[in-house]
């Protein structure tokens, strides 16, 4: 069966709310294409056929929400339905006309889908990035705009800077967003594809793939006389901070002062971390 947006989304866009007096209209499947800021990439065929058999059963029980445009109609929501209907062999599809702007389109599309949570962590931390650099906003700007904490977001943003290769792995679900975040922390990337290879060849959870990055850092070669081990206090310190920036922290305590260091992996993630500190 179809869903339709939730009480969720429509809390963020109240001009989206169809129960009073819009008029449903019968649209051609052909006038119709895809959000072109549809953040989802990836539509699973047996979804779409497990759909389909329902709308040649039933029918579409709630309507597409779409927009005019110089061509035919964007489809807001229901894409789904529109790729169902397609395979359907439907000619014709219900439809609500609205007007939104490119703004009001790019946050919808992402909010649909998280609302359904079947975006994938690298599809999600692309339509963050995305949003953030077409509204020319910070990350404190668009968690609350979008309902979602800071650091889920800079944590999400952070995994854009991983390799292809584990970006691909995460995206079809055989790694996890904790997989990929402690993948990060991996000093020598030569040794990237052999911990993918142990990871999946031994199932290693994300606890474990944490503790094998830790011992393959300390046997990297060692330029320096090895550090006597940080007392406890300092690594829970660390690791508070490292949940709010959602980056490597290292705290250095010598004998009269002291310093700390905060990682960043580009320059979009260095401002993102100053306007974390400017908003408090």
């Amino acid at each position: 069966m179809a869903r339709g947006l939730g009480k969720g989304v429509n809390a963020f866009f109240p001009e989206l709310d169809t129960s009073e007096s819009d008029s449903v209209q019968e649209i051609s499947v052909k006038e119709c294409r895809p959000n072109p800021y549809q953040p989802r990439k990836t539509f699973h065929a047996d979804a779409i056929e497990e759909l389909k058999d329902s709308i040649i059963e039933y029918g579409i029980l709630q309507p597409l929400i779409v927009r005019k445009s110089i061509k035919g109609y964007e489809i807001v929501v229901g894409e789904r339905r529109f790729r169902a209907a397609k395979e359907a062999g439907l000619e014709v599809i219900p439809a609500i006309v609205k007007e939104l702007t490119d703004e009001k389109m790019m946050e919808l599309a992402l909010l649909e889908n998280l609302q359904r949570e079947d975006l994938t962590p690298i599809e999600e931390a692309n339509a963050y990035a995305n949003l953030m650099r077409e509204l020319k906003i910070t990350q404190e700007e668009l968690s609350k705009r979008l309902g979602k904490s800071r650091p889920h977001i800079a944590n999400l943003v952070r995994l854009l800077s991983l390799p292809d290769k584990v970006s691909a792995l995460i995206n079809n679900g055989e790694l996890s967003m904790g997989h990929g975040r402690a993948m990060l922390g991996l000093k020598d990337k030569t040794k990237l594809n052999a911990l993918i290879d142990k990871i999946r060849n031994e199932e290693l959870n994300v606890r474990q793939v944490e503790q094998l990055i830790i011992k393959i850092n300390e046997n990297a070669p060692q330029t320096k006389k090895q550090k006597p081990k940080k007392d406890v206090f300092l690594a829970e310190r660390e690791s508070i901070l490292r949940d709010h920036l959602g980056t490597g922290v290292t705290i250095h305590k010598g004998k009269r002062k002291g310093k700390i260091e905060i990682e960043f992996f580009s320059d979009d993630d260095l401002e993102r971390i100053l306007d974390f500190f400017q908003a408090k």
